[in-house]
């Protein structure tokens, strides 16, 4: 987790702990000057309101605007929202990927209720009490938007009549040879199953073996660090295995061993090994045996920066991919998705091979953990961006029903994404079920299965020089 969201959470906790403190003060007084059962009623109907209302992790004011900009040579379109029908001033040509700004503003209802805006078949959740100015993905929807029949209305929040689209044009990336770095098994899945499983030439490179937070493994009868051991095993093989399901063969797939939430102290200390923190493994090789081609860090195991950024040379070397599909270093915050890219970029400073694309993803944020919004099979939305990003431009290609489906089995083969819900969240749910109207999937209880599978996946475009 990067620093600025440990700061974000910090606050928010903080937050909490003042009104928990404030709510205990008010019903101690309540319980000298009124009825004594008032006290615990009242308790009570405060913690379903903050399970059902005022639990998600939002770390930005709804009337926020996001901040996007877009590069000089992309087209922007203006339109307006006219009986529910968004018309276009210009033409939008051959562009696959179309982003449409608005200014939405919730009604008296979007405060309570998720308030959303209808595309066609397509709905784009928002943040209840949303005032700002937020970005709609129209992506595979050409043909009605061309024909003036593209109807754009709000539920729940009002729409601007003025809105731009800017219209990006990509060739398709799913025609190169594409390479997928993926920090942790699972990561190519959520991020990219419906592209990788769509092109023929495409190699999956897994950082880690995804040890840590293996206290499930315990029910077995194992100690802290042999559970650790077999959850490394466990997706280390998904990482091998479940892209068959999507269609590539293992011997496209690279498992590099090494240890989850330790990438950045490894960049740090570039010389140095860094151990397991739950299993205390430090051999890398315990997870590389299927492995189709040599890598440098076999010849010692040593887990550090030196041999992660010259695994990632020879991968690069052997499969020489044209377009790389890795996470976004300023928008995803977890720290190996961070040290991830930066090996990368690393990597190829010193390659012998140049792919010229990187394709940026992000499966975390650090402002809102429910990004993309609203329920499974829907569109993704542009995410929070408060803080201004790269002008990168933007691909976005459509999954149909089949294809997602696909997707939503492949992470249901991830023994990550596998467990339980715990009593408190499944009780939050139900809550939110009835009293916000929120949906979740029948394909997996996991909150990735709501959040992933969609009529969308969304990569940012960075060109690489020389």
């Amino acid at each position: 987790m990067s620093g600025r969201k440990q700061a974000l959470l910090k606050q928010h906790r903080r937050q909490k702990r003042i009104a928990l403190l404030l709510a205990l003060v008010l019903l101690a007084l309540l319980g000298i000057f009124v009825a004594w059962w008032s006290a615990p009623l009242l308790l009570l109907v405060g913690w379903v309101a903050h399970e059902a209302w005022f639990a998600d992790h939002l770390f930005y004011a709804p009337g926020d605007d996001y901040n996007y900009t877009f590069a000089d040579d992309v087209p922007a379109i203006a339109g307006r929202i006219e009986a529910r029908c968004l018309l276009l001033e210009g033409d939008i040509g051959a562009a696959d990927t179309l982003i449409l700004q608005v200014q939405l503003k919730a009604g008296w209802l979007g405060r309570w209720l998720d308030p959303y805006v209808v595309i066609g078949p397509d709905r784009q959740d928002f943040e209840r009490g949303v005032n700002g100015r937020r970005f709609l993905n129209l992506s595979g929807q050409q043909n009605a938007l061309s024909g003036g029949t593209l109807q754009v209305f709000g539920r729940f929040c009002l729409i601007e009549p003025t809105v731009t689209l800017y219209a990006l044009s990509n060739p398709d990336y799913a025609e190169q040879r594409l390479m997928v770095i993926a920090p942790h098994a699972d990561d190519a899945e959520l991020a990219a199953f419906g592209l990788y499983s769509q092109v023929r030439d495409v190699s999956i490179v897994t950082l880690t073996q995804g040890e840590i937070e293996a206290e499930s493994y315990q029910a077995l009868g194992l100690g802290p660090a042999d559970a650790a051991r077999l959850k490394g095993r466990l997706r280390a093989w998904d990482s091998l295995a479940v892209p068959l399901w999507g269609g590539v063969p293992q011997s496209q797939c690279v498992q590099l061993g090494y240890y989850c939430l330790q990438l950045q102290a490894m960049q740090d200390h570039a010389a140095s090994a860094f151990a397991s923190r739950e299993s205390g493994d430090d051999d890398i090789r315990s997870v590389r045996a299927a492995n189709s081609i040599p890598l440098p860090g076999d010849a010692d195991g040593v887990p550090s920066w030196r041999n992660l950024v010259a695994d990632l040379v020879a991968s690069l070397e052997h499969f020489q991919p044209e377009v790389v599909v890795t996470p976004h270093p300023q928008l995803d915050p977890h720290s190996d998705h961070v040290a991830s890219t930066q090996a990368l970029l690393a990597a190829i400073e010193l390659s012998r091979w140049k792919p010229k694309t990187l394709l940026l993803y992000a499966n975390h944020l650090h402002d809102n953990d429910r990004w993309p919004m609203g329920p499974a099979g829907f569109g993704i939305a542009l995410p929070p961006a408060i803080d201004a990003l790269p002008a990168d431009g933007l691909w976005s290609p459509s999954l149909n029903a089949a294809q997602q489906l696909d997707k939503a089995m492949a992470l249901s083969m991830q023994h990550d994404l596998q467990g339980a819900l715990p009593l408190k969240r499944r009780i939050r749910r139900l809550l939110q079920r009835l009293l916000v109207g929120r949906r979740w999937p029948a394909t997996g209880e996991d909150e990735f299965f709501r959040k992933a599978v969609r009529r969308h996946e969304l990569f940012w475009v960075r060109t690489l020089g020389g």
